[in-house]
């Protein structure tokens, strides 16, 4: 792993020296937060740049790119702020600039869309992030076909909560195999589908915790049995010693 860092919005020839030339690309840049331009710029202007400097390399045959759900496109005109165009609208930059880089050629890109991506191990609100073991949890239990039929019948955003959110594991996974396969697939979108190309396990943090929280109560019923009784007879002695 050769590691590099560069501006995507800086000079041509200096991204272009950072770039070289890759014969696949993988893009998961962006931005979230309240700035139109910015959030434009961020998830358009910079893909935009990095995709032409891979196809100016003159070896690129794949590329797969994090984009954004349909069902969360869905919501930019009647349920989000108006400031969120500018992500919707760099989305789309981003999407036409990877085609693009192989010249139109649909069968050598493919655009994976999530809801919302979990992993990691701390949380946070600006950018938003779950840790994995709670996200797996959330993904496990709106996994099950009770909310599965109340997100197909609900609309909006509300739809959108009700999906499960997918494994960062499962995202990269999936844009793995895009590039390193021969074979064709141009869009992945939501979780499902992510989690079925990508070959990664089904998500078991609700289980799990179940599970934990099952062996923790035994343990806690178990040390209760023999402690419960050793504290009743201390202050029954303490009693006895006060009356005399």
């Amino acid at each position: 792993m050769d590691w590099k860092s560069a501006d995507l919005l800086s000079s041509q020839d200096a991204l272009d020296s950072a770039v070289g030339n890759p014969d696949a690309v993988v893009s998961c840049v962006g931005v979230v937060g309240t700035d139109a331009d910015e959030l434009l710029k961020g998830n358009g202007n910079a893909n935009v740049a990095a995709f032409n400097s891979a196809k100016r390399g003159g070896a690129l045959q794949r590329v797969a790119y994090v984009s954004v759900s349909s069902e969360v496109d869905a919501c930019k005109e009647n349920w989000l702020p108006e400031f969120f165009n500018g992500y919707f609208e760099g989305k789309i930059m981003a999407e036409e600039a990877a085609l693009n880089a192989v010249d139109g050629d649909t069968t050598k890109v493919c655009l994976v869309k999530p809801t919302f991506i979990y992993g990691g191990d701390s949380f946070g609100l600006l950018p938003p992030r779950v840790n994995y073991e709670y996200g797996s949890g959330v993904e496990e239990l709106l996994m099950n076909p009770v909310f599965k039929f109340l997100a197909d019948a609900t609309p909006g955003l509300i739809k959108v909560a009700l999906r499960p959110p997918v494994s960062v594991d499962s995202v990269a996974a999936a844009c793995a195999v895009a590039v390193m396969s021969e074979s064709a697939i141009s869009t992945l979108d939501g979780t499902d589908e992510i989690n079925a190309y990508s070959g990664q396990p089904p998500s078991t943090g609700l289980t799990d915790a179940l599970s934990f929280a099952k062996e923790k109560g035994i343990d806690f019923i178990d040390w209760a049995k023999v402690e419960v009784p050793k504290a009743i007879d201390t202050i029954k002695a303490k009693a006895d010693e006060l009356q005399k």
